[in-house]
């Protein structure tokens, strides 16, 4: 089997911040790494779902994003990338800025998959 891209998520759980700031620490682990950012976004939640944010960086490879539910303390972050940028050094930048700013942030799992996997 080959693939073309990877995909890395990360699940935390005792989250509290802005999604301005995740935002921010997203694009700086862009910025840091060999991706492209191309465009990014923040949008609050809470009318008519449970109070939190979604942000993306989209990058010419694939994209970085987080989904948090605020009330829950729950951080969901996923970084996919193709062609020749690790998602995995950009996962780790995030990770590391995680901890040094939210010391009680617990990281419950991280996955690694292969993406547009052929033959």
């Amino acid at each position: 089997m080959n693939s073309r891209g990877r995909h890395i998520t990360l699940d935390y759980s005792g989250f509290s911040g802005s999604g301005e700031w995740v935002l921010s620490l997203l694009r700086n682990a862009v910025s840091r790494s060999e991706a492209r950012e191309v465009h990014h976004h923040v949008a609050l939640l809470g009318e008519d779902s449970p109070p939190g944010f979604a942000a993306v960086v989209l990058i010419d490879e694939s994209h970085v994003s987080a989904h948090c539910y605020l009330d829950e303390g729950i951080l969901a972050i996923d970084c996919f990338t193709c062609g020749k940028v690790n998602p995995a050094d950009i996962a780790d930048d995030i990770h590391q800025h995680l901890m040094e700013v939210v010391p009680d942030l617990v990281l419950v799992q991280r996955t690694e998959l292969n993406r547009f996997v052929t033959e």
